[in-house]
C-alpha cells in the first residue's frame, strides 16, 4: 500500500514522468525518562515516514540534526541514501568518532533505510542484499533493568545492584550467583553470555593495576560457570576500554584457563600498535569495537591484525550504509563481524536486519532485560528470540514503529525543521 501510495504522490501531472520524492521535514523526539535515547523522523512529500534512532547526549544530537544537517537535507529526495551519508560525514569536524555527528547522522541514515524499505515494501534486510541465513544465533549481555536507562552509564555507578526487582537482573546475576544465571540462561536455548566483573577494579583503581584480591574476586563468575555447566557456555569478556595495556594482558592472562571466547575492548580503543601487542599476547579473540567511527580506523586495525571480531555499532558508527561497509571490509581480511547492542530498541532491529543481511555475521549481541522489559514500553513490536536465535522482523522498513503513548508523554520534547 505504501509503495503504491509513493508512486501516486511521485508521479507527475502533465507528462507521466516520476517526480523526485522530497524530504518535507525532519522531527526529534526523547523524552525524560529514556534520556539516552533520541528517535529521528524523516517525512515525505509522498507520505512516507523513515524511522531512526541513536543513543548517548540526547540533547547535543538533537541540536546537531536541526541546526546543521536539516539544512542539508531537507528538499532532497531521501532515496539518495548514500550521496546524503556522504554530505552528513564530509563535515571538518565529523572525522572518523563517534561522537555527536556520528551519532546524528547513524539516525537519520537508519531512518532512511526505514523509508527506502516502505517504499519498496520490502524489509531493509532485503534492501542491504537478503537473507543469509534463516535465523541468528545470539548471545546475552548480562544487563540490569536499569542499565543504561538513564544519563547516568558511567562504570558501576549505574549498576543499580539490588535496587530492581525485574525478572532479568542479569547484571546482578553475574556478580552474585553466575552459577545460577548461567543455568537459566542455557534453560532458554541462550549458550553465549557476556560479562564485566573487573569494572570495579578498573573504577577503583583508574585502570593502572588490579591487586591480587581484586583479581581473585573479579575471576570469581567464571569459576561458578565452569563449575556449573562446564563447556556448554561460551562466556564473552567486556573490559570497556578501562585498562593500560599491561594490566589488560594481566588480566588476559589471568582469564585464559577458562577459556572464554573474545576479550572486548581491553584498552581504549586508540593505538592500532598497543592492540596489536595486546592480540599478540594471548590466544583469545580480540573484539573491537562499538567505541570506533566510520570504516577508516577498523582498517587500521585490521591492517595491525589488532583485531579479529569485528564489532560496530549502527547507531554510533555511521548507521546502515557504514555498518555494511565495515562488515564488507572485515569479510576481506577473513574476519567475522558482531553488531553491538547495548542501546534502544529501534537500534537493536537495525542491527538485527544488519546482521540479517551480512554473510560474515558471527552472532547478535542481545539484552534480555532490554528486549523482555523496557523496549516494549516504546515501541510496536520486538523481534522473535526463541532457543537462543533471532528470527528475521517481518514487515516493510524496520517493521517497527513507536508506540502511540510515547507521543503522548508528558516528558516527550519534540523538534521539528521544515523545509
Amino acid at each position: 500500500m505504501l509503495q503504491r501510495k509513493m508512486k501516486r504522490r511521485a508521479r507527475g501531472a502533465d507528462d507521466g514522468r516520476t517526480r523526485p520524492v522530497k524530504i518535507t521535514s525532519i522531527e526529534t523526539l526523547r523524552t525524560e525518562e529514556f534520556s539516552n535515547v533520541i528517535w529521528v523522523r524523516v517525512h515525505t512529500d509522498a507520505g512516507v515516514i523513515g524511522l531512526g534512532e541513536t543513543f548517548y547526549g540526547a540533547g547535543a544530537v538533537e541540536a546537531q540534526i536541526h541546526d546543521t544537517f536539516a539544512g542539508r537535507l531537507l528538499g532532497r529526495n531521501p532515496l539518495h541514501i548514500e550521496a546524503i551519508h556522504r554530505d552528513m560525514l564530509n563535515l571538518p569536524m565529523a572525522q572518523s568518532s563517534t561522537g555527536v555527528e556520528y551519532r546524528a547522522a547513524s539516525a537519520i541514515d537508519i531512518a532512511l533505510w526505514d523509508l527506502f524499505g516502505k517504499v519498496c515494501n520490502q524489509p531493509v534486510h532485503q534492501m542491504l542484499g537478503g537473507l543469509c541465513r534463516d535465523k541468528q544465533r545470539i548471545y546475552n549481555t548480562c544487563a540490569g533493568t536499569q542499565y543504561v536507562r538513564s544519563t547516568n552509564i558511567s562504570p558501576v555507578a549505574n549498576w543499580n545492584l539490588g535496587a530492581s526487582k525485574g525478572p532479568y537482573e542479569d547484571l546482578d546475576g553475574f556478580m552474585n550467583h553466575a552459577d545460577a544465571l548461567a543455568e537459566s540462561l542455557l534453560e532458554s536455548g541462550i549458550s553465549a553470555m557476556k560479562i564485566w566483573p573487573f569494572d570495579p577494579a578498573a573504577q577503583e583503581n583508574k585502570g593502572l593495576y588490579i591487586t591480587a584480591a581484586q583479581m581473585k574476586q573479579a575471576i570469581e563468575p567464571f569459576e561458578k560457570i565452569r563449575k556449573a555447566v562446564g563447556d556448554k557456555m561460551e562466556i564473552m569478556v567486556e573490559l570497556h576500554s578501562l585498562w593500560n595495556l599491561p594490566t589488560a594482558k594481566q588480566i588476559a592472562r589471568a582469564l585464559e584457563p577458562y577459556k572464554p571466547t573474545w576479550y572486548e575492548d581491553p584498552i581504549r580503543m586508540n593505538s592500532p600498535q598497543a592492540l596489536a601487542e595486546y592480540a599478540r599476547s594471548t590466544d583469545v579473540w580480540v573484539c573491537a569495537s562499538e567505541t570506533l567511527g566510520s570504516r577508516f580506523p577498523y582498517k587500521d586495525m585490521l591492517d595491525r591484525d589488532a583485531m579479529h571480531v569485528v564489532m560496530a555499532d549502527l547507531c554510533w558508527t555511521g548507521g546502515l550504509t557504514e555498518g555494511r561497509k565495515i562488515a564488507a571490509m572485515a569479510e576481506t581480511y577473513h574476519r567475522p563481524f558482531a553488531p553491538h547492542d547495548c542501546i534502544g530498541p529501534i537500534g537493536f532491529i537495525a542491527a538485527i536486519h544488519m546482521s540479517f543481511s551480512q554473510p560474515n555475521t558471527l552472532i547478535q549481541e542481545s539484552v534480555r532485560a532490554f528486549y523482555r522489559g523496557w523496549y516494549n514500553e516504546l515501541v510496536t513490536t520486538m523481534p522473535t528470540i526463541k532457543d537462543g536465535y533471532v528470527f528475521p522482523m517481518e514487515g516493510p522498513g524496520l517493521g517497527v514503529d513507536l508506540l502511540p503513548a510515547v507521543f503522548e508523554r508528558s516528558d516527550l520534547t519534540v523538534r521539528r525543521s521544515n523545509a
